[in-house]
């Protein structure tokens, strides 16, 4: 059968003129539509649409409903890309893994071409079509990509740092860290932490460098609670210069006489007191009896009030415990939070890598440490 014929703008003008021309010699409807070889209907729709046009105009009514037509489609496709905006994540997708995911969702969920979610996305065709290298069989990082799947799953809030330095130190593999990076961002095991606010303080003390073992220990509490909604209180101290975490009390109440007995057991266990003890205003801290404890023997440095960043070392130590076992556990009993906080504790003086260390664990630095203090102006009350 023969296909269906189009007609120009200019054929339709000129078969309506001759329409009017058979109409004036008496012939029927029918008679003209037949003589013009198109439908009653189709010209009745000529008649409606062209009738009184010349030439010119029906071309420009033809262009004007060609492009309005276009504009349509435009449109269309401009809803269709903000609905598919919406229902992505909100920013920007950066990974060609989270590329691919959006695509296939958008493809799934809204039933949208390939190549439309493609463009929305942002990413090619082909690279989109492109098997991932850990999907095929000879990928050759098969057995790297799970001894980092199987570190994450143990240690949920470690970064890919850590998990380098555990299979660069404890493992013995000699082994580039951006290529543990990009690893580690191509499983998705990337640890999302929350922004915080920085502020500025100026603080009005001199700020005392801890330059060697034993200068300054900074000193600080922080609370948790057992199942039963009671409060737990733990007081954590740090050695400024080699990251130890030097004590340990877990209790519902600790109060400034209780503070200085074990703080009297801590300075014999480890040799003797330090030069400084760094910490904030509590009203512990600020007492008479600590500080009659401290007389002549320890210098303190309080932080100036609402300025936790000068006491930096172990607000930092403080957030990796509350991180990494505070908000991991549930405590029963008070005594298994004191085994737990015990526990991670002990870990962190002989597991935790830190970079500024040289990727050496506190003790593993402090054994090793051979850094003297240079005298300066410290004033002991």
């Amino acid at each position: 059968m023969a296909g269906r014929k189009r007609h120009s703008a200019e054929d339709i003008v000129r078969k309506l003129r001759r329409s009017d021309e058979l109409a004036a010699e008496g012939k029927g409807t029918e008679e003209i539509a037949a003589a013009l070889e198109v439908s009653t209907q189709t010209l009745y729709n000529w008649r409606r649409s062209h009738g009184g046009m010349d030439v010119d105009a029906a071309k420009e009514l033809k262009e004007l409903r060609d492009q309005n037509s276009r504009l349509k489609r435009l449109l269309a496709d401009a809803e269709l890309e903000k609905d598919a905006l919406r229902e992505i994540a909100k920013g920007k997708i950066l990974s060609p893994t989270a590329k691919r995911a959006a695509i296939g969702m958008l493809t799934e969920k809204l039933g949208m071409s390939e190549r439309l979610a493609c463009k929305v996305v942002g990413l090619s065709r082909s690279a989109y079509r492109r098997p991932l290298q850990a999907q095929t069989p000879a990928d050759p990082d098969a057995d790297l990509r799970a001894q980092l799947r199987r570190y994450a799953r143990k240690n949920p809030r470690h970064g890919f740092r850590r998990a380098w330095a555990h299979l660069r130190f404890d493992q013995g593999m000699a082994i580039n860290k951006k290529k543990v990076h990009r690893l580690w961002v191509d499983e998705g095991l990337q640890v999302a932490r929350a922004p915080r606010r920085k502020r500025a303080g100026v603080s009005t003390i001199p700020v005392m460098a801890a330059d060697a073992p034993k200068m300054v220990w900074a000193l600080d509490f922080q609370f948790d609670s057992t199942n039963d909604g009671r409060k737990v209180k733990i007081a954590s101290m740090v050695d400024e210069h080699t990251r130890q975490s030097l004590l340990n009390i877990v209790d519902r109440s600790i109060p400034a006489r209780r503070l200085t007995d074990e703080l009297d057991k801590v300075f014999a266990l480890w040799g003797g007191p330090p030069q400084v003890l760094r910490m904030d205003n509590g009203p512990e801290f600020i007492s008479d009896a600590l500080r009659d404890f401290c007389s002549g023997t320890v210098g303190i440095s309080y932080i100036p009030p609402g300025t936790p960043w000068n006491n930096g070392f172990i607000e930092s130590f403080n957030n990796r415990l509350r991180d990494e076992c505070l908000n991991r556990n549930h405590w029963p009993t008070l005594l298994e939070a004191r085994v737990a906080i015990e526990d991670f504790k002990d870990d962190h003086n002989h597991r935790h890598r830190y970079s500024s260390l040289g990727y050496k664990t506190p003790a593993e630095y402090a054994a090793g440490c051979t850094h003297r203090h240079h005298p300066v102006t410290c004033e002991i009350d």
